[in-house]
């Protein structure tokens, strides 16, 4: 059996994500799978942009009548910082400090978490108060199709990142954890972006009508 070898910060190389083929694979297979991914947003970004409108009838709801600015935008800025923290998480592993790596990857699923809390009201506000369900109209139904499909990428992201701090809780930094956690971080920045287009499109463009 392989003895796995030993680092100190001096002799951990500058950027261990990519220091081994294995890693180095890794790397590349994700960026395949999120350019899926970002054709499969760009899907649904088009047809909410296409039935954004199509309500049954002029006394139905509409973007101005539902969204509100200050929660989507309190969401925004606890995944905006999530995303900085996670930035401070891989400085840290780029560095050989695992203790800092793993506090700061927990602020960020405190963060992300928060996000999906507020989410998950926003749904129920719409839902239970004004009436405004999946079925309500072709509007309603491209809007909970597009950002309920994020927030599962956000499930995902905050199970991937708790599912590696806790398996390599005891482990240490190594070159063959390293790519994972580095991965898991792209992926959330991933998450971010796209969720800076649906506030984009969705909130700030459905305020203005």
């Amino acid at each position: 059996m392989a003895v796995e070898q030993q680092f100190t910060p001096e002799t951990w190389p500058e950027t261990p994500e990519r220091a081994t083929l294995e890693g180095k694979n890794k790397f590349l297979g994700l960026w395949f799978f999120l350019g899926g991914e970002t054709v499969l947003f760009a899907s649904f970004f088009a047809t909410y942009l296409a039935l954004k409108d199509k309500v049954p009838n002029s006394d139905s709801l509409t973007s101005t009548d539902v969204f509100g600015l200050p929660l989507a935008f309190a969401m925004t800025m606890l995944l905006l910082t999530s995303s900085v923290t996670s930035v401070y998480a891989i400085y840290h592993l780029r560095n050989f400090n695992y203790k800092k790596m793993q506090l700061w990857f927990i602020i960020t699923l405190l963060l992300g978490l928060g996000f999906f809390v507020l989410e998950v009201y926003e749904f129920h506000h719409y839902t239970t108060e004004l009436g405004f369900g999946f079925k309500s109209s072709a509007f309603s139904s491209a809007f909970y199709t597009l950002v309920g499909f994020h927030g599962g990428h956000v499930i995902f992201g905050l199970g991937w990142i708790t599912a590696l701090l806790v398996r390599n809780a005891k482990r240490g930094l190594s070159l063959y954890n390293a790519p994972k956690f580095y991965l898991a971080s792209i992926y959330w920045h991933f998450i971010d972006v796209v969720w800076v287009f649906i506030f984009t499109v969705v909130y700030l463009m459905g305020m203005v009508g």
